[in-house]
């Protein structure tokens, strides 16, 4: 049963790697008795937050969810300790994430979470000695490089225009203001554009005459790449892609989105209130628990 539910598993996650849909994956390595959940049993966490398979109950589950849509944010996998009473101490094991087994089981488990995130997205709109050379350079350096030599509109369906992706433009003015308008109204995290800096100057006036937020135009790099003296179109590729490279390895990371969070009065686990599925009120306020089995244990009392 286990085997067929992580082949199962493991066939969704070849077919999400293929269309590039960013998951993490779940398993169980070591649990010390009591628990339902067994080494090698697994899940698989979409962006979401949808799971599918399992690798233990109430409890269980939500600390795995969170943790993977963490582990989807900043790409770093996780190893976590969910500990029951009696187990070893908070801090002891480095690298392992510690929470307090609230499941009545008591037992310990520890789940690897391991986010596959798809090749980040190169997008070249345009044509030209640069962008060929460009082209080749990104692929080595393992960059998802696809070309447009369309116009804007339709150079990538905007879900793939995240801040891991970058856009490098070079229509060589037949439409470089129109495909960077469309960029720049994505989430995009590196735009640029192959000009001189004159040609430069009139597109970013352009674009603010077009309405295009001063926020959006800050983040256009115009002209693309570190300026390292380049002169060849092969130079200029380089100088483009090590600062595609400066640009992602130096940004922030993104945050988690702010959630509101409560404690289940029975069992002390930490429960997101936005998607609890079981609350009670007591007089004006309300009370959120895990899971059905603390709810009716607070009802009852």
């Amino acid at each position: 049963m286990l085997g067929s539910m992580s082949d199962d598993i493991l066939t969704l996650a070849a077919e999400l790697h293929r269309r590039g849909e960013p998951f993490a994956l779940a398993t169980v390595v070591r649990c010390e008795r009591p628990t339902s959940a067994k080494p090698g049993a697994k899940a698989l966490i979409r962006a979401d937050g949808t799971v599918a398979g399992w690798v233990g109950g109430a409890c269980a589950e939500p600390v795995v969810l969170r943790e993977a849509q963490n582990a989807l944010r900043d790409g770093r996998p996780r190893l976590i300790g969910l500990v029951g009473e009696g187990g070893r101490g908070p801090g002891r094991t480095e690298g392992v994430v510690e929470y307090p087994m609230t499941c009545h089981s008591g037992g310990t488990l520890e789940i690897y979470v391991e986010p596959y995130l798809p090749r980040p997205l190169l997008m070249l709109v345009g044509h030209g000695p640069v962008l060929d050379a460009l082209a080749v350079l990104g692929r080595a350096a393992d960059y998802r490089v696809e070309t447009v030599t369309e116009p804007a509109g339709s150079t990538a369906p905007e879900h793939q225009l995240t801040p891991r992706a970058s856009v490098v433009v070079a229509t060589h003015a037949d439409s470089d203001e129109e495909a960077l308008a469309h960029v720049l109204a994505t989430d995009v995290g590196y735009v640029a554009v192959v000009a001189s800096r004159r040609r430069a100057a009139v597109l970013v006036e352009r674009l603010k005459a077009r309405g295009v937020p001063i926020d959006r135009i800050a983040q256009l790099k115009a002209p693309a790449g570190i300026d390292i003296g380049a002169t060849e179109p092969a130079e200029i590729a380089v100088s483009i892609l090590a600062e595609i490279i400066q640009h992602h390895r130096s940004a922030k990371p993104i945050e988690p989105p702010v959630t509101h969070e409560a404690i289940d009065p029975i069992c002390g686990m930490t429960v997101d209130v936005a998607t609890a599925r079981y609350r009670s009120g007591v007089g004006d306020q309300a009370v959120y628990f895990c899971c059905l089995a603390c709810k009716e244990t607070f009802d009852r009392r």
